[in-house]
């Protein structure tokens, strides 16, 4: 791969380890070090974390930043950490990013893990009064508090764990953070998730109030041919960070080691 095309690349993290791959992608507001609680419970696991185009250190990436794009950005990751045995583990956003990628059966892909993630079917509740409310969640420091305190999480959270969610809520270009809330929550891919043909595992916070367990049973779960269903008790939208143990033991059930 030439130096050009390694530029546009999302950045990306690889720790080497025993397969196959957890591939982490990861929700609206976050970056790759969502997923450090969770990856710190994986020891000699291979696990990959992506900070998704115009988040994070890709920031600087120019668009455009639809679930297309970001799909196929993971896969060209995958391609260029050398990548060939792996199992995908969306959340939120991320989840439908994997819904995406997995619908195009790649070569190597043993199943996808989709945390809290948005629905194939759009749910009810997405409204353009709520995008248009959703879209300035994280306008400021004290918006994305506001957000983390009472939407995103039913549990307390360390301070530096607080911090680094308003930290990299506002840590984006301004067309990615406003491209989920516009377009990409209310994108219909019920045709693409069809498409997928490894197993899945669907992992829903008992009081998620974002992607709550009844749209994911209802909005999601039909649409995938082997699909088996999680509850995370206590847990909020922010399994990755309110609940990383409970997640790790879902995961490496789903997906153990080789």
């Amino acid at each position: 791969m030439n130096t050009t095309q390694q530029t546009l690349l999302p950045a990306y993290d690889h720790r080497p380890g025993t397969g196959p791959t957890l591939v982490f992608l990861h929700y609206w507001g976050g970056s790759a070090r969502t997923w450090g609680l969770v990856v710190d419970r994986l020891a000699g696991r291979d696990v990959l974390t992506v900070d998704f185009r115009g988040w994070s250190r890709s920031s600087a990436l120019p668009g455009p930043y639809t679930l297309g794009q970001l799909a196929d950005d993971t896969l060209a990751v995958l391609a260029d950490a050398g990548v060939t045995d792996y199992v995908l583990v969306g959340h939120s956003m991320g989840g439908k990013v994997a819904q995406l990628v997995a619908a195009t059966r790649p070569a190597g892909l043993r199943g996808i893990v989709l945390v809290g993630s948005g629905p194939a079917k759009p749910a009810a509740q997405v409204t353009p009064e709520y995008q248009e409310a959703l879209s300035h969640a994280y306008d400021s420091a004290e918006s994305v508090a506001e957000a983390r305190d009472h939407v995103l999480t039913a549990t307390e959270l360390p301070a530096p764990v607080k911090a680094q969610i308003v930290t990299d809520s506002r840590t984006v270009t301004d067309a990615a953070r406003t491209e989920w809330p516009q377009r990409g929550i209310a994108q219909d891919i019920t045709e693409h998730t069809r498409m997928v043909s490894v197993p899945a595992l669907v992992v829903a916070g008992e009081h998620d109030q974002v992607e709550p367990v009844g749209v994911l049973r209802d909005n999601l779960v039909p649409y995938l041919s082997q699909a088996d269903f999680v509850v995370v008790p206590h847990t909020g939208h922010l399994i990755p960070l309110e609940a990383p143990a409970d997640l790790v033991d879902a995961i490496t059930t789903f997906a153990p080691a080789a």
